[in-house]
């Protein structure tokens, strides 16, 4: 195995630009996700990366090999590229077994029989299918199909593997325990995985670094702690879990921290953040859960008013509206009153410019 890098990939169709110069350096044995809407270019950075898509300029390569290179004109097909790919239908052949649907991508490598059978077997071990090689994929649950695509995957032993939102056709408990299971698989193999999913949750329960990515580019890439508690920007803050955006002006400011005037002319601190001087417009990024319901007036304390909550189980989330804004506080206990105060800490507060704050 060797290190994957991305420099400079660009993917164009006509005038429009799906992937902007996208530069990535995936060490061997990473689990890395690539996250973001739809249509923000990670599908097609993936299938760029197989060579199912063809890019436009920058190069793709695993440590010394060159698969694509816009400048040299170099291209290595799919099947020379010994990548395992995973799409999100499985497109398990439906006339075949799953051994036999495990033996096709050995055949078409020449590979003799009596290693087949080995390799074989060995891929069903791996992902619990053994039992189930005889079968159809009509006769599969969808969890069973999964784990057939991606030992189809594995089989040839590829030295990267690209996973396309596998788990999206599984229910949501099913696709805890898959998470579960396929990081553990990941890390037994030690293979390097790019995986591709629009599912927050997913993305920072299996990956090692996640790269987020909108209209083509990466905005953060980073650990899942990282991403989650130091988003880069808005658009992070708000993709990542929740945020809520406090609307104000900036009216000072030390050692990191900034002191901000709320649309209703409470004055709180917050993390700096990307924010600018004082007079500046911004949003303060603080996550539903972290705001606290306290008894009174005091530092970084906004009063607000209940307009409504859900019971979700584990906690209720209220939606309130105060400090000139509409925000979301999670909290464990029940809230009687319709009034509250609000305390915001400032170090779970960050600073982004208003131009910067996602469209509802």
């Amino acid at each position: 195995m060797a290190d994957l890098i991305l420099d400079d990939l660009s993917i164009s169709y006509g005038s429009y630009k799906a992937v902007s110069n996208v530069s990535l350096t995936i060490p061997k044995g990473e689990f890395l996700t690539l996250l973001g809407p739809s249509g923000c270019g990670k599908s097609t950075t993936l299938f760029a990366i197989s060579g199912l898509n063809h890019a436009t300029s920058g190069a793709i390569r695993m440590g010394e090999r060159v698969l694509f290179d816009g400048k040299t004109g170099t291209v290595v097909p799919p099947e020379q590229r010994n990548i395992g790919l995973v799409f999100q239908s499985y497109a398990l052949w439906p006339h075949m077994s799953v051994a036999q649907n495990l033996a096709y991508p050995l055949k078409l490598r020449k590979i003799g029989r009596a290693e087949q059978d080995e390799r074989i077997k060995e891929a069903l071990e791996l992902v619990e299918m053994a039992r189930f090689a005889e079968r159809y994929p009509f006769e599969l649950s969808g969890g069973q199909q999964q784990r057939v695509a991606l030992a189809r995957a594995l089989v040839y032993r590829p030295g990267l593997l690209l996973l396309d939102e596998p788990l999206s056709n599984l229910d949501a408990k099913l696709r805890e325990r898959a998470r579960v299971w396929l990081r553990e698989l990941q890390e037994r193999l030690g293979v390097t995985t790019v995986y591709v999913t629009h599912d927050q949750a997913e993305a920072l329960a299996v990956s090692d670094r996640i790269a987020v990515m909108d209209t083509g580019r990466i905005r953060q890439l980073g650990t899942p702690k990282e991403i989650y508690e130091t988003p880069a920007d808005a658009f992070v803050a708000d993709f990542i879990g929740s945020s809520n955006f406090l609307s104000g002006t900036v009216v000072g400011g030390s050692g990191g921290a900034a002191s901000v005037r709320l649309d209703d002319q409470t004055v709180i601190r917050a993390n700096a953040g990307t924010g600018g001087g004082t007079g500046e417009k911004v949003v303060v990024a603080v996550r539903p859960e972290r705001l606290q319901i306290v008894g009174g007036a005091g530092d970084n304390v906004v009063q607000a008013t209940v307009q409504g909550g859900a019971y979700l189980g584990s906690v209720y989330q209220y939606e309130l509206v105060g400090a000139g804004s509409t925000f979301r506080v999670q909290t464990s206990r029940e809230i009687a009153d319709s009034q509250v105060f609000v305390y915001v800490p400032p170090e779970a507060s960050t600073l982004f410019s208003a131009q910067s704050r996602p469209q509802a």
